[in-house]
């Protein structure tokens, strides 16, 4: 800071024998200079577009950044319901404009039937929880899985990680809980820890828009995320590197600077 000030007041100083300004009073000068240092330090210290705080104890990183989820380099995390539906046909069942309507048109090419045989083979082993009737749930799928089952889909170089953290209601209404989504986290760290080798994880701010998780906002959606995943590695490792995405129609929805105070807290 002592060395802005002083770069600050000789660029003041400078401009002022350029253009013929006098600073009639001494303690001008160093108010001008004291004043653009401040929002120099200010510019200076307000993050862009990404945060991050590495950690020793575990050895991590923890990256907050606005961006697109699917163009991470880096095994990613989409949220589902406890149905794992994925027809987006007009809006219905699922909304094209979600997290699991543009895994199906940009990761696999709209191509609902590849993305179904995937799950169906990841969720093989699980019991559903419940089988719905056609007549009670008109549209969509049938079974039912327990709230935090973890699909694991997509090319051995990028892992993606389907987690059930809401339940589909049989009018074709998602709803999840504060509960359902720490429960969910729990055990998709879990997951991430069994077969992700370590590799840099993307999530998304998980309950923030059709789970309808009213209690919290998406920057304590945020730290619950984050704080379950400090949580779980201090338990085993998970990850070496865990990347929460904003999109950037959310980005004024979260204080960066709130949230790296509270990365420096943990």
């Amino acid at each position: 800071m002592l060395i802005a000030f002083g770069l600050i007041s000789a660029v003041v100083q400078f401009v002022g024998q350029v253009f013929g300004l006098r600073f009639a009073q001494p303690g001008l000068l160093t108010a001008v200079s004291l004043g653009l240092c401040v929002v120099w330090g200010l510019v200076r210290a307000y993050p862009r577009s990404s945060i991050e705080r590495q950690f020793t104890h575990p050895n991590l990183t923890v990256v907050i950044k606005i961006g697109d989820l699917l163009e991470e380099k880096a095994d990613l995390v989409v949220g589902f319901s406890d149905t794992f539906d994925t027809d987006i046909e007009d809006d219905v069942v699922i909304n094209r404009s979600s997290l699991q309507g543009q895994l199906l048109t940009r990761i696999y090419g709209g191509d609902r039937s590849r993305l179904d045989e995937d799950l169906r083979k990841a969720l093989a082993a699980v019991a559903p929880a419940n089988v719905e009737t056609r007549s009670a749930k008109p549209k969509g799928k049938l079974k039912r899985y327990p709230i935090g089952t973890v699909a694991l889909i997509g090319p051995p170089n990028q892992r993606i990680y389907c987690v059930a953290y809401s339940r589909m209601g049989n009018e074709l209404t998602a709803h999840s809980s504060m509960n359902d989504l720490w429960v969910s986290l729990d055990h998709l760290w879990e997951a991430i820890a069994a077969r992700g080798q370590l590799s840099r994880v993307a999530i998304p701010i998980m309950g923030a828009e059709l789970a309808r998780i009213y209690a919290l906002d998406r920057e304590n959606l945020l730290k619950v995320s984050i704080l379950s995943f400090m949580a779980r590695s201090r338990l085993q490792a998970v990850s070496r590197e865990l990347v929460v995405v904003i999109r950037p129609q959310d980005a004024e929805k979260v204080d960066l600077l709130e949230m790296r105070a509270f990365l420096a807290a943990l």
